[in-house]
């Protein structure tokens, strides 16, 4: 009912809770259809997928204080840079590089640089332990900024 009348604003809180799939691609494409045509949308959700695929700019709160504020690209910057990792028949596999922390995920690790960390570094170490099947940058999620922002 709320879009009925073209409004220049339009404030939602969780607006897909309790939709089955097919109507939370309904309501997403109808909010972006209104986004589009410059009006403003404000949502409040807790599903951060949901908030990465619509949204332009995002402000992540944890009991009512604000974490960060700005576009998903200004907000990725929060997390360190990260790495997956595939060494073939090593699951167990995890660097030992200077500034670096490596968690297991998919049959691999996850590794993320601190600041001034060496990917090449990574990558050496990686051949050294075995023949290597993918070795590529990870962009975050919304939710590995949400936890990345919560766990400081």
């Amino acid at each position: 009912m709320a879009v009925v009348h073209d409004p220049d604003l339009l404030v939602l809180d969780e607006p897909f809770s309790g939709l089955d799939p097919e109507a939370v691609l309904a309501l997403s494409g109808e909010l972006r259809s209104i986004a589009d045509r410059a009006a403003a949308v404000l949502l409040s959700s807790h599903q951060l997928d949901l908030v990465e695929r619509l949204c332009d700019r995002v402000v992540v709160l944890e009991g009512g204080r604000v974490l960060a504020s700005g576009s998903l690209a200004d907000l990725r910057t929060e997390v360190p840079a990260r790495l997956r990792v595939r060494v073939a028949g090593r699951a167990d596999w995890v660097p030992d590089v200077a500034g670096t922390t490596a968690r297991p995920a998919d049959g691999g690790v996850v590794v993320a640089l601190a600041g001034g960390a060496d990917p090449q570094a990574v990558l050496r170490a990686a051949l050294e332990a075995g023949p290597v099947e993918h070795f590529g940058w990870e962009t975050p999620s919304l939710l590995d900024v949400y936890r990345e922002l919560v766990r400081r």
